[in-house]
Order: structure tokens, then sequence, then C-alpha cells
């Protein structure tokens, strides 16, 4: 019955955490996008996200955000969420649900403790900012 059922490949659809400045807050902050970098649009988009890790050797856990999009163009992006500061000392994961036609996508993407840093910046392909990505 497993063999039956065929999982599809989530490819050219990443997240990217590229740091912005904020005329709310007057500084920089962290914004995670999510990049279609494919030929297709994607379809009922459902993002989940949840912060979790250690700090201090204490448990620590954020609650779930969900962010809705009804599609994303191909070759373009989408802010979902900022990250507050706090939280980059935390695992970030996203999950990701889209349908492109009649096939249903996930993916969960996760940006590790302290990942997401200046030094660990490249060019974001459809933004050309730079940011942190994660495949």
């Amino acid at each position: 019955m497993k063999a039956d059922i065929t999982i599809p490949k989530v490819e050219n659809v990443f997240l990217a955490a590229i740091q912005e400045w904020s005329d709310d807050f007057m500084e920089n902050i962290w914004n995670v996008y999510l990049i279609n970098d494919s030929d297709f649009k994607l379809d009922s988009v459902m993002v989940v996200s949840k912060a979790f890790g250690t700090i201090d050797g204490e448990m620590k856990k954020t609650s779930l955000l969900r962010h809705a999009f009804i599609e994303i163009e191909s070759v373009s992006a989408v802010k979902i969420e900022m990250i507050e500061p706090k939280v980059l000392a935390l695992n970030n994961e996203f999950m990701v649900t889209f349908f492109i036609g009649n096939t249903l996508y996930d993916k969960k993407f996760t940006f590790r403790t302290n990942t997401i840093n200046e030094r660990a910046t490249e060019e974001v392909p459809v933004l050309f900012k730079n940011g942190v990505v994660v495949k």
C-alpha cells in the first residue's frame, strides 16, 4: 500500500531570511520570504512557523504562526513574517504546503540555531538581495 503513494519532491521553492530596515523599529530586522523560483504558480499556500530550542539550559518554544496565500506567481517572492531577534537563538521551523495543479507538495524548512546572521548571507535568487537561504 505504501509503495503506491508517491510523495513529490519540492524543487525551486525555498525560504530566505533577509535583513531589512524597518521604519517601525528604527533598526534592521530579519524578514523571512518564501521564494518561488520555479516555472509554476503555487496555489493555496499555507505556511506554519514555530521556534524551539534551549536557552541557558531551559527549553523554550514559541506559539505557532499560520500564514495563507491564495497564490504565488512563478519566479516571485512573498514576505512571510519578521523574526524577533530573541528567537534567532532558537531553531526556526517553517512547514510549507501548496498545490501545483492538482498535486499537493509540502516541505519543512529549518533555520538552525544562530544560523541567521550577516556572516551567513549569500545572494538570494529572484530578490537579488543578500540573505540566509534554506532549501
